[in-house]
């Protein structure tokens, strides 16, 4: 069991939890992920490791509750257990000097974004962060992106905060000035990615991106989280979750995140309905 220490509302339905797994801490690195299960007959969700504290022995995971596994976890409040976490898991991310890295993250990604811009950062590199929301209310880690960055650009949809538009459209004024980027990683909603990748595949400029696919045991053992990459098939959960973004099926991929859309909204509307009848 894995006790929750510490619960933050960073945005509407987006959460941040430090759970207690020293083991894990000890062993994670940039890049990397856990599976859970929020019960021990509900279903497992990959989740990035946002953050680590080696002293306290606690990770720190960021979601959006956006089905009816993620709005379980959502509920949790400190000093209730998660049941099972597996973990590290996935390859880390391969950090170096390379020069200036364009670090990107929409949404929630930008949970995912921070420790890598972190290691990147540590590593020499002169870092430039892009973050993208679609409103003022949905930004979050600002500062600790300002602080992990050498410059820090905001974005939001409707143009409440920062500059009006999307992360592609910064990155896309900070090549066209010359900034000399040696490398682009990107995390974010699957779209954004594949712009971002569509973006600098004529520039030649490596661009990595983290996958989220469908993943039920995270260990290579189902093959529900494939991927095809340079025209390979690819397991994200044990050969990623990291890939080449030029190299990714994006058609593909988006179309096998939608397989299931109709019933995970079902299951989230049913779970919503229980909870109210519950709370009367």
């Amino acid at each position: 069991m894995y006790n929750i220490i510490s619960k933050i509302n960073l945005a509407n339905n987006v959460k941040q939890i430090e759970v207690q797994a020293p083991q894990i801490a000890k062993k994670a690195l940039a890049g990397q992920f856990v599976m859970l299960r929020v019960s021990e007959k509900g279903e497992r969700i990959p989740l990035t490791i946002a953050g680590k504290n080696i002293d306290k022995g606690t990770i720190t995971f960021i979601f959006q509750e956006i089905g009816k596994t993620t709005a379980s976890l959502g509920r949790l409040e400190p000093g209730d257990n998660i049941p099972d976490i597996l973990g590290p898991l996935g390859h880390p991310t391969e950090i170096k000097k390379i020069g200036t890295v364009a670090a990107i993250g929409g949404g929630v990604g930008v949970a995912e974004i921070l420790p890598v811009a972190k290691a990147y950062k540590e590593a020499g590199n002169k870092v430039i962060g892009i973050i993208g929301a679609r409103n003022k209310d949905l930004v979050i880690l600002e500062a600790e992106m300002k602080q992990a960055c050498d410059q820090l650009f905001v974005t939001t949809d409707d143009g409440s905060y920062g500059q009006k538009g999307f992360v592609s459209n910064v990155l896309q004024g900070l090549i066209e000035k010359g900034e000399g980027i040696g490398l682009v990683y990107a995390i974010g909603p699957v779209p954004m990615m594949k712009v971002i990748s569509n973006l600098t595949k004529p520039y030649n400029i490596h661009t990595i991106v983290s996958l989220n696919p469908i993943m039920v045991d995270g260990t290579g053992m189902c093959g529900a989280c494939r991927v095809s990459v340079g025209g390979k098939t690819k397991f994200a959960c044990v050969e990623g979750p990291e890939f080449n973004g030029h190299e990714v099926n994006w058609d593909e991929l988006i179309k096998r995140l939608s397989l299931f859309k109709d019933k995970e909204k079902v299951s989230f509307e049913k779970y919503n309905a229980e909870c109210l009848c519950q709370k009367k």
